[in-house]
């Protein structure tokens, strides 16, 4: 396992603006606007990993296989927090009435990027194939099914699932108990 993950001298490399100790991050992840990034201690994201722009990964966090963090207007996740695989989290969109252009190629003036920060406060879990839209705050120990489509504020330990993503039921504290022996 430890032959796929950047050694620490190698992560020193990649350029990034600060990073904790006892990370792992896949050689198949990629990193774009590194002096932008910041990782906290004991984070893994695992392969095909995408993370671009202003990004603040904070501790214990795992990141799993093809997660995409489009972080133009900024992506915070917080202590405890997972991304199961093929999550998909944007911090801005593109206007897609028409009345503009849509491409990464197109000079700004003729484009209508919109958007705002996401954030996952601490112990904050999203379900597989998962999309999080731009200006959403999953508060504390929010967690969310496979497949949601997340483009509203997740309440602290409640979860949530679907197309959009719609409250199911309360989620237990239980785990916070653990956090303190972990700490």
């Amino acid at each position: 396992m430890i032959n796929n993950f950047y050694t620490a001298d190698e992560l020193k490399q990649l350029g990034l603006k600060r990073i904790g100790k006892n990370v792992f991050i896949s050689k198949k992840c990629s990193i774009y606007q590194p002096e932008e990034i910041v990782i906290g201690n004991n984070v893994r994201i695992d392969d095909f990993a995408i993370l671009s722009g202003k990004i603040h990964i904070k501790d214990y966090v795992h990141i799993a296989a093809f997660c995409a963090l489009y972080a133009k207007n900024g992506v915070e996740i917080g202590n405890f927090c997972g991304l199961s695989p093929r999550c998909t989290i944007f911090s801005a969109s593109d206007d897609f009435s028409g009345a503009y252009m849509i491409s990464p190629m197109v000079p700004e003036e003729f484009t209508n990027v919109v958007g705002g920060e996401v954030i996952l406060q601490d112990y904050v879990q999203i379900g597989a194939s998962s999309i999080i839209m731009p200006n959403v705050t999953c508060f504390q120990g929010s967690a969310c099914g496979a497949f949601s489509f997340i483009n509203k504020n997740l309440d602290s330990w409640t979860i949530y699932k679907g197309i959009p993503a719609k409250k199911m039921k309360l989620r237990s504290k239980n785990l916070l108990n653990y956090a303190k022996d972990i700490q």
